[in-house]
């Protein structure tokens, strides 16, 4: 195996080279395409790597909607996702349609999405936001209410931060929403004197039990610049090998074993050589819609 993967790594060096390609790894991801990866973040921290790298090719490992803000933001560039069935059932649960019917509904209700939508509905919004910036966002936009989709336990979180009103969509990250406040009680009483940190995608009475709760990038700054040392992590799984890789001296503990997405599993080392050598599957944004999704992203750096 480890001959197999060091072959595979070699492939991939000069694919790179051959192609211009550079690899972006979401935070999720499994241990060796974090390995391989030129760059490790979040959705949009990659998309922005995207759009500002010299790579004529990016190989986005992660999922669906975040291979496509990249063709969003870089338009001109091949953007390959290694595995086409690698999608987000949160993205999955807000359709162009329901949006339009909701904004008829609420006329006066600007429309925020969550980084986690297909670009079909990045561009029936207003402004996008990250679980990162989704407060500021929110409180510097010129709007006093707001629909905001498609995770209800993220627009719950950010309703407690505004004064503004929130209109929640009925949607949520399956693997998040699944830990119960039951479950952090037990794991309390399991690791007394751990720092239990949760993404704020997490349930509001997971999050009210939590002592912070951050993005994926708040955690990985948050652990490198505590004095803390046990920590509790309350997101998916693939978090923890980024944690442990960049402090060593410190301990990491999944909150819930039930954190696992499987859709940011089925990408491979062996999948992204093949996606390189085959130059597919490519992603593709039509126009009309990349223009007015790419207005929703940048007004996100615009009030953020």
């Amino acid at each position: 195996m480890v001959e197999k993967t060091k072959t595979l790594m070699d492939r991939l060096s000069e694919l790179k080279e051959e192609k211009n390609a550079v690899i972006l790894a979401h935070n999720y991801q499994i241990d060796e395409v974090q390995d391989c990866a030129d760059y490790v973040g979040d959705s949009f921290e990659l998309s922005k790597i995207a759009s500002e790298t010299d790579a004529q090719v990016i190989v986005f490992c992660g999922v669906h909607f975040m291979a496509e803000s990249a063709k969003i933001l870089a338009p001109h560039k091949t953007v390959l996702l290694p595995d086409i069935m690698a999608g987000c059932p949160l993205a999955d649960m807000a359709a162009p349609q329901k949006v339009k019917e909701l904004k008829e509904k609420y006329p006066k209700a600007a429309v925020a999405c969550y980084i986690n939508t297909t670009a079909a509905v990045k561009a029936e919004c207003d402004v996008c936001v990250t679980s990162a910036n989704a407060e500021k966002v929110i409180n510097n936009y010129p709007a006093e209410e707001f629909i905001f989709l498609p995770d209800q336990n993220l627009g719950s979180y950010i309703a407690g931060k505004t004064q503004k009103k929130i209109i929640l969509w009925d949607g949520y990250c399956i693997t998040h929403h699944r830990v119960t406040g039951d479950e952090v009680k037990k794991a309390r009483e399991a690791m007394p004197g751990a720092f239990l940190m949760v993404h704020p995608e997490c349930r509001p009475e997971v999050v009210e039990q939590a002592d912070i709760a951050l993005g994926t990038g708040g955690m990985l700054r948050y652990a490198r610049e505590s004095q803390e040392t046990k920590f509790m992590v309350g997101t998916e799984l693939g978090l923890i090998y980024r944690l442990k890789k960049e402090n060593p001296e410190k301990d990491f503990y999944l909150l819930s074993a039930g954190m696992i997405c499987p859709n940011m599993k089925f990408t491979n080392l062996q999948k992204i050589v093949a996606s390189l050598e085959n130059m597919s599957p490519q992603i593709e944004v039509p126009e009309g819609i990349r223009v007015r999704a790419k207005t929703c992203l940048d007004r996100m750096l615009q009030y953020s």
